[in-house]
């Protein structure tokens, strides 16, 4: 049996953009062993994938941090023989990591990120405005570049095993009849956030819906201090935030009837239990390759601005301070979407 080594560390919305794509490659190379390597809180997006697929935790802030922890890795990962190493994150750490495997002997592949085709996109002249290449391709390319394969053939990490209704219920209830919206209106950047004042008047509008349920999704003191004020207000609305693991959360998105996200980690964990998204863009754009697994573009809520994208990544402050690619979107623009996706 063959022995395969995937690295990527972080982000979350982008390790689980990986999960498509090892999905499939474990599912066509039933005699394949994927060791996927990243950090302990992302297990969870792997657990429900085939049996040829299993999780190493890097405690890169423990153990294996710094260049004494990386070898430590390393040597750690060398004893397991493996005979290629894909790198789906090319960062300082995974070049090292990979060079070392390379000086033994080890075939590597590393991703192609596309930087000069990105910078072309978010400058401000000559802009070069295309679709580019999604995560998706781009992870694929790395195996194909070793050799193997393969279709892309993912739809839901609940596809051969039921949800397990217990890791959330507690707190949401058994679903009926109702309408369960999930609302995550936090981005790691502020230029991908939705103003929270407007995201504030969709929730009072759906709230106002008969057999709605509302869910809210998000992490971090202050978050979980703003969504709870949101429950409070409206009795329609329940805070999930700090109150389930990865893997419940996981399973109660699944059983959302939509996901109300913005450029953000809960667009692809939606996307990884076959939920529709609405996805709310301001400084970056679908264009640049991040939107959801199999989410369709005309669920992607933008300002059409010329300045748009100004970011790859959303880190980037408004080139002209108005925030205008997300103030000129207005609430009822929102609730129309979701309007017309449950009817």
């Amino acid at each position: 049996m063959k022995r395969l080594l995937v690295f990527r560390f972080s982000a979350m919305g982008d390790v689980a953009m990986t999960v498509p794509v090892l999905y499939s490659l474990a599912k066509q190379y039933p005699d394949l062993q994927i060791t996927v390597v990243s950090r302990a809180a992302f297990q969870a997006f792997f657990e429900q994938l085939p049996a040829n697929v299993t999780f190493f935790v890097a405690d890169l802030h423990g153990k294996h941090k710094g260049i004494r922890g990386l070898f430590r890795l390393f040597k750690e990962l060398f004893k397991m023989k493996f005979d290629t190493v894909a790198d789906l994150h090319c960062v300082l750490r995974t070049f090292f990591l990979c060079s070392c495997f390379r000086l033994k002997g080890v075939s590597i592949a590393r991703i192609d990120k596309g930087r000069k085709e990105k910078k072309a996109l978010i400058c401000q002249k000559n802009k070069v405005r295309k679709q580019l290449p999604s995560s998706f391709e781009r992870y694929t390319k790395v195996f194909n570049k070793l050799g193997f394969s393969f279709n892309l053939n993912f739809t839901s990490i609940y596809e051969t095993e039921k949800v397990d209704t217990k890791l959330f219920s507690d707190y949401t209830g058994i679903k009926a009849d109702q309408n369960w919206i999930g609302i995550a209106p936090f981005a790691k950047h502020a230029e991908k956030m939705y103003p929270l004042e407007k995201m504030e008047q969709v929730i009072k509008e759906l709230n106002k819906k008969e057999n709605t349920k509302i869910f809210l999704f998000g992490g971090g003191k202050e978050e979980i201090r703003q969504l709870q004020d949101w429950e409070e207000k409206y009795p329609h609305t329940i805070n999930l935030a700090g109150k389930l693991k990865l893997n419940g959360e996981l399973a109660a998105i699944s059983q959302l009837d939509i996901m109300i996200s913005m450029d953000s980690a809960n667009m692809h964990m939606a996307s990884l239990s076959h939920t529709p998204v609405i996805s709310i863009w301001g400084a970056t754009h679908p264009w640049c390759g991040f939107i959801g697994w199999k989410q369709s573009i005309d669920h992607a809520i933008q300002a059409e601005l010329p300045c748009r994208p100004c970011s790859i990544f959303g880190n980037k402050p408004c080139i002209s301070n108005d925030y205008a690619c997300m103030n000129q979107i207005t609430p009822e623009i929102i609730l129309n979407k979701i309007h017309l996706f449950l009817h």
